[in-house]
Formats: C-alpha cells, sequence, structure tokens
C-alpha cells in the first residue's frame, strides 16, 4: 500500500489467525491488521507479550471471539478499551450477532455453544460484513476499498463452500472422531458425521479412564478415523487407537502451520 495510505488506515488488531485472514481481505490495499496469537499457542491458554498489550492498547479496532476462546484477552481488552470499537466482531453488529447466535440455536439446540464460529462459510461472510461495516465507520476515506474487498470475499467464500460440498460428499455418513469438539459448524454446513471427542475440554487432558472410554468407543461407533491436533501431544492418539484398524489424521481449528495472510481461512477451511 502507498504510504499515504498505511499513514491514514486505522490500527487493527486481531486475535486469531483464521479471523486476522478475513480482516486482511477486507483490509487489502489499505494496510494489513497486527496479529495477536500465532505460533502453536492455543487461543484458550494463551500468554500476551508486553508488544501485544501496547498494540491492544493502541488500537481503533479488535477483532476477536470473545471470553469463552480468548479468554486471556478478556481482562486486557478491559484495561485498554478507550477509544476501541465496542466489544468483538461478533458484537460490533447486534443484528450480525444475533442472526449467528439465532442459526446456532435452531440446528444445535442440544449442544453447548461452539466457539469455532469461523468455520462456517456462512459466519465468515458475516464477519466480512460487520469488520467493512466498522472500518468504514471508523475510516470513511477508504469506505469504498473495504466494502470492495466484502464482495470479492463472498464470491470468494461462495466458490470454496461449494468445492467443500463437492468434495466432503462421498464421505458425508462416515463416523469418525475428533480430538475436542470444535467442528460442529463445519460439520453441520456439510452434513458429516462426527461420534465422539477424545477430550470433553482443551484445557484439561484426559486421564486414563477417559481413554479406555475413547477405546471403547472406537470399537461401538465403527469409526474410521481419529483425529488430533498440532497443540497437543499425538502420542495418546496413538494410545487410543493401539491395537486397532482405526486411522489417524490432524485436524487443526486456527490453521497453526498456516502463512498469516489473506489466504489463511481459505486454507485452513480446504
Amino acid at each position: 500500500c502507498s504510504p499515504l495510505a498505511a499513514a491514514s488506515a486505522p490500527d487493527v488488531v486481531v486475535s486469531i489467525k483464521p479471523l486476522h485472514s478475513l480482516v486482511a481481505g477486507v483490509m487489502r490495499g489499505v494496510a494489513e491488521p497486527a496479529l495477536l496469537i500465532s505460533g502453536n499457542q492455543s487461543p484458550h491458554t494463551f500468554t500476551l507479550a508486553p508488544s501485544d498489550v501496547r498494540l491492544i492498547k493502541g488500537a481503533e479496532l479488535i477483532v476477536w471471539v470473545g471470553e469463552t476462546l480468548e479468554t486471556p484477552l478478556e481482562k486486557t481488552i478491559a484495561a485498554n478499551s478507550e477509544g476501541l470499537r465496542e466489544g468483538g466482531a461478533w458484537e460490533a453488529h447486534s443484528h450480525h450477532h444475533g442472526e449467528i447466535q439465532e442459526e446456532h440455536r435452531e440446528h444445535h439446540s442440544h449442544a453447548r455453544e461452539d466457539v469455532h464460529l469461523w468455520l462456517s462459510p456462512l459466519n465468515a461472510g458475516r464477519l466480512v460484513d460487520s469488520v467493512a461495516s466498522s472500518l468504514a465507520d471508523i475510516d470513511p476515506e477508504n469506505a469504498n476499498t473495504y466494502r470492495l474487498n466484502a464482495a470479492a470475499l463472498h464470491e470468494r467464500i461462495g466458490r470454496l463452500d461449494a468445492e467443500l460440498r463437492s468434495q466432503l460428499m462421498t464421505v458425508r455418513d462416515t463416523p469418525y472422531i475428533v480430538f475436542h469438539d470444535a467442528y460442529q459448524l463445519f460439520e453441520q454446513q456439510y452434513g458429516l458425521n462426527a461420534v465422539g471427542s477424545v477430550v470433553i475440554s482443551p484445557g484439561r487432558m484426559p486421564g486414563a479412564r477417559r481413554i479406555h472410554e475413547m477405546r471403547e468407543r472406537l470399537v461401538q461407533s465403527g469409526a474410521k478415523c481419529i483425529f488430533s491436533e498440532p497443540q497437543f501431544d499425538p502420542g495418546l492418539i496413538r494410545t487410543i487407537v493401539e491395537g486397532t484398524a482405526v486411522s489417524t489424521g490432524m485436524l487443526d481449528p486456527v490453521g497453526v502451520d498456516l502463512e498469516p495472510g489473506d489466504d489463511a481461512w481459505f486454507d485452513l477451511m480446504r
């Protein structure tokens, strides 16, 4: 971007890589948002560096899911909220937030709230709209660029959604087990058949009893595959599948190994 655009662009901070990717797409050609959580840190338990706190304090817009996901951010944002847009990405426009929550209750009323909102293409589009609107309010000079970028992202999200739907059609009925229950919205979107999770909470590793229960679950459910996540020891999964014919794989809901940028969300979903 030109020095003039960079000088006038708002300071935007984003918590995790998938959200950062979508925000970067909206800001394309204007400036690059700052990313707080990179590497292999879990958003549930990451530690903020002093430089992160300075970024938050100087931000005009901060985009995050909320205290149920990026728990360590709650107190820092509350203590440094002067001048920030109120709330997180999903609260910046109450009508968007309401639509997301209502859809979730309709389709998943029996399950606990899934905070991994970005794993739904529909929610990704709503995030794009919410951020574009917030940025247009903060930075009217670049409002048209934000709106055009949002429109381009909607087209790209739609193409990806169709691609994934086609690819996953052949495995819709195949039972599998995930490491933690992070994929409800993705499963819901594509009609997939998850039959359990290894851990109930990503902050609590399972004991011997839970491992025994999961081995029994593998047999009873007929699961063909069990997935680990890169932030956690894969040895646990090897212990569970030992002596069975169940395959193992890796799923990463936050894109630990992906390069940050406006392609990251699309690469993550694939």
